[in-house]
Parts: structure tokens; C-alpha cells; sequence
């Protein structure tokens, strides 16, 4: 049985050669050719990763990926025509995996979907912990808990901060931070991974509001203090 990856795509042609190149490489492709297909299909079926076009019929690919993220981490990979950059900023900024632009080579496709699955599958090394820190880092089941509450974080939000916690106290570049949470970083931004951290801060704030353990290096990154408690209280 290989990864199920379902793709929604209204184009037959674009979704013909997908199918094939994706089928050729051990795949199983189902293809929907619209919006509520797929989210149809998703509800019902185990699926390993989303193949979704940017421009369906009946919906925008960007709505559908926020639908998609209120209930399923399942990695995303859009397809587009469009290549303005604040069309892929904010592709990135709703969760998605990758951001491929038309046209494009299928077998480029299955090299990517393969790399996404490789990464996201990767289970971490554990973490020191010490009892004075405020975090508690489960690699295995990629989640993390702060002053005794697990965060409810997105799959790039989990990312960046565990990356984070790895260097405690050393400053990553927004660069670094981009390489922990993207496979392909290059098409990423700065201004993405600032989003993130944002909505990282928002969720430590919900339980600890006087305290922010991540310090902003303005021209250089980021970094995490988990003793912030101790030192700032």
C-alpha cells in the first residue's frame, strides 16, 4: 500500500498526468475535481497528503486549506497559476506545505510530495528538559506543552518552536527557522515566519500572560528563554 495522496484539481489534463506520474511512483492518487469533493473525500477517507489547485470552480483552494486545517494537519501542497508573492505568502501563512506554480513537471510534483512526506514523518531526537523550565517537549507525538498546558499549535507553529527549544537562548535567524519548519525554505519569507511567531506568542500569552519567553532580535531572529518564569518574574 503506498501513501494515498488525494488531489483536487478541475483541469483533467493536470490531473490525468498527475495521477499517472503519481501512480508510476507507488503512490495511490484519487483525484476530485472540485472543492466539496475533496472535502467530501477527506472526511471520509485516510489520506497522507493534498495535491489542491488555488483556482476550483467552486471554491478557492486558499478557503478550502483554512477548512481543512479547522479539523486535519494533513500536509498541503498547492497548485497555482498565479505567481505574485502575496499569493504565496499567504498559501504559506494558512498551513500550507509547499506552493508549486503552472506548469509545472509532474515528476517534479512527486519528487516534492515525497520530500514533504519524508519530512513531516521525521520523529526528533527527545529533549533535555529541566524541572525550572516552563516547557515540556514530546517529539513523538509532536507537541508541546508549556506551565503544565499543551499547546494547541499548528503543524509550522510546533515546528518553529521546537526549533526553538532545541537552542534555548541562542538567537536563529529567521533563515534557520525556515530550514527547521520548510522543505524547500527558498519558498518561504521572512514575513511568514514573523506571522508564526505572532501566533506562537498569542498561545503562550492565553496561559502565562505576563511573561514572553521568546525575545525578538530585530535584524537578526529570534530566541526562546524556558526559564523566562525564573528571570523575569
Amino acid at each position: 500500500m503506498g501513501d494515498r495522496i488525494l488531489i483536487i484539481e478541475d483541469e483533467p489534463a493536470i490531473a490525468d498526468a498527475l495521477l499517472y506520474a503519481l501512480g508510476t511512483e507507488g503512490f495511490e492518487p484519487h483525484w476530485c475535481a472540485l472543492a466539496s469533493d475533496g472535502m467530501a473525500w477527506l472526511q471520509q477517507q485516510p489520506v497522507d497528503l493534498v495535491v489542491l489547485d488555488v483556482g476550483l470552480p467552486d471554491e478557492s483552494g486558499f478557503e478550502l486549506c483554512r477548512r481543512i486545517r479547522r479539523f486535519s494537519n494533513v500536509p498541503v501542497m498547492f497548485l497555482t497559476a498565479r505567481k505574485e508573492e502575496v499569493d504565496r505568502i499567504v498559501g504559506l501563512e494558512i498551513g500550507a506545505d509547499d506552493y508549486v506554480v503552472k506548469p509545472f513537471s509532474p515528476r517534479e510534483i512527486s519528487a516534492r510530495v515525497r520530500a514533504i512526506l519524508r519530512r513531516t514523518r521525521v520523529q526528533p531526537e527527545p529533549e533535555p528538559s529541566t524541572e525550572s523550565s516552563l516547557f515540556e517537549h514530546d517529539p513523538a507525538r509532536r507537541r508541546i506543552r508549556y506551565h503544565q498546558q499543551w499547546l494547541e499549535l499548528t503543524r509550522y507553529e510546533y515546528l518553529i518552536l521546537a526549533a526553538l527549544l532545541r537552542h534555548p537562548e541562542h538567537v536563529l535567524s529567521r533563515e534557520q527557522l525556515m530550514d527547521a519548519a520548510w522543505d524547500d525554505p527558498g519558498a518561504s519569507l521572512d514575513r511568514v515566519i514573523d506571522t508564526h511567531i505572532k501566533g506562537i506568542r498569542v498561545k503562550l500569552k492565553q496561559v502565562l500572560p505576563d511573561i514572553d519567553p521568546i525575545t525578538t532580535h530585530r535584524g537578526l531572529g529570534y530566541s526562546l528563554d524556558p526559564q523566562a518564569r525564573q528571570r523575569r518574574a
